[in-house]
């Protein structure tokens, strides 16, 4: 069977099963073979071997700036894969593989040089269920493979369609306020990792969870994530998340690790100034404007009107925001820290562009200081780590109504 990128191939040949291994389960999770999956460099170009304990429904198409080939699958278990088959010195530099969304997986190989799509099939052994994905890359000029690359758009994989203009209702001063947590990465990407099988991915979704416990508890503040498990959610979908739901905060949470010198402490971030001016422009080119500010239907508005906005927008915001990371790093250092020693910074992380909420990104620790994994990994650690972020939002609530009552007045 021949694939052409883009179009999904509904490989599980169930006619062609014996009654055996139809009720042996496909509605099981797929898992990979190990054994059974490499990429062969056979000089004209090269051969993806894929080996599934069964068949699923799978997509393959490329992207540009990085060149990649990127695989979805509906839905596998990669546990016991490894790197080392797939990196082909010249063609392949790097590969992924985790969740995408829920129900789906993907794979990603990193492209030393471009390489199209000329064939792909699965097929299914008719005694096992085994199923045998193979796809063979050829060579192909990099005009070429930049004008062809590009992913289809799917309902159940991509961002959803622009949903209708909603304008929130106004909230009683004395109403829980919905913050969106954000545990970084997910899925295919796992973020820092360190010896034993951490990963920045794992730590930070339970930290979000208890983080998110304690304050609803407090009765102050309703809680929802950008991702709920192990899979992979876009920085584009996060932003567009807080704004469909109203949310009054935006908090993402990390634990990153540096190559160089010795970095510890927790840091809290809020975008930069030159970041602010070039998020403007960045969004205002962006036709899903149901996402820019809430409330507020742009889809009629040119780029230039929508930018002002945005930077009137950020004007109110982004104080609000230098204040709760103020709020959140005292509040962590009265609970023992420890925090960096410059914990307060300025950066273009994209999750922070929202123009009209509060957000801030928190980075926990560095997963390369032994220190802060120790703490990282501590249960009663963590607890005093989120029980501050708490009081700092506490704390930061009750100043931000008193301002903004002023400023009213």
């Amino acid at each position: 069977m021949r694939l052409l990128p883009g179009l999904f191939a509904v490989a599980v040949a169930l006619m062609c099963l014996p009654i055996g291994a139809s009720a042996q389960g496909f509605s099981a999770l797929a898992r990979v073979l190990p054994e059974h999956s490499r990429l062969v460099d056979d000089r004209a170009g090269a051969r993806l071997e894929l080996g599934l304990s069964q068949g699923v429904p799978y997509r393959i198409f490329t992207l540009d700036d990085p060149r990649r080939v990127v695989l979805d699958f509906q839905e596998v278990d990669w546990t016991g894969l490894r790197a080392d088959p797939f990196i082909v010195s010249d063609i392949v530099r790097d590969i992924r593989y985790g969740g995408y969304v829920p129900g789906w997986s993907r794979m990603v190989l990193e492209l030393e040089t471009p390489m199209q799509i000329a064939a792909a099939a699965m097929t299914i052994d008719t005694v096992s269920a085994e199923a045998r994905l193979v796809v063979e890359l050829e060579p192909i000029e990099a005009a070429a493979f930049a004008a062809g690359a590009g992913a289809p758009y799917d309902p159940r994989l991509d961002l959803p369609q622009p949903a209708p203009i909603k304008t929130r209702p106004p909230r009683d001063a004395d109403a829980p306020l919905l913050v969106m947590l954000d545990p970084g990465h997910g899925g295919l990407d796992p973020g820092a990792e360190a010896e034993g099988g951490i990963a920045e991915k794992d730590l930070m979704l339970s930290f979000a969870y208890d983080l998110g416990e304690r304050l609803v508890r407090s009765g102050g503040f309703e809680v929802l994530l950008t991702r709920e498990g192990d899979y992979f959610v876009s920085l584009e979908r996060r932003i567009a998340m807080a704004h469909r739901q109203g949310a009054d905060l935006f908090l993402s949470l990390h634990a990153d690790s540096v190559s160089e010198g010795m970095a510890h402490g927790t840091v809290v971030y809020t975008l930069s100034k030159a970041a602010s001016d070039v998020a403007s422009a960045k969004l205002a080119e962006r036709h899903d404007r149901a996402d820019l500010l809430s409330g507020s239907d742009l889809s009629k508005v040119d780029d230039e009107v929508t930018d002002v906005l945005l930077d009137l927008a950020r004007q109110e915001t982004h104080p609000r925001s230098a204040a709760l990371a103020q709020s959140v790093i005292e509040a962590l250092m009265e609970q023992g820290g420890p925090v960096n020693r410059r914990p307060l910074r300025s950066a273009g992380f994209s999750v922070l562009k929202s123009a009209d909420i509060p957000s801030v990104l928190i980075e926990l620790g560095f997963m390369s200081s032994p220190r802060d994994l120790e703490h990282l990994t501590d249960p009663e650690w963590r607890a005093r780590a989120a029980q501050g972020i708490l009081n700092g939002l506490l704390n930061w609530r009750e100043a931000d109504a008193a301002r903004r009552a002023l400023v009213r007045q």
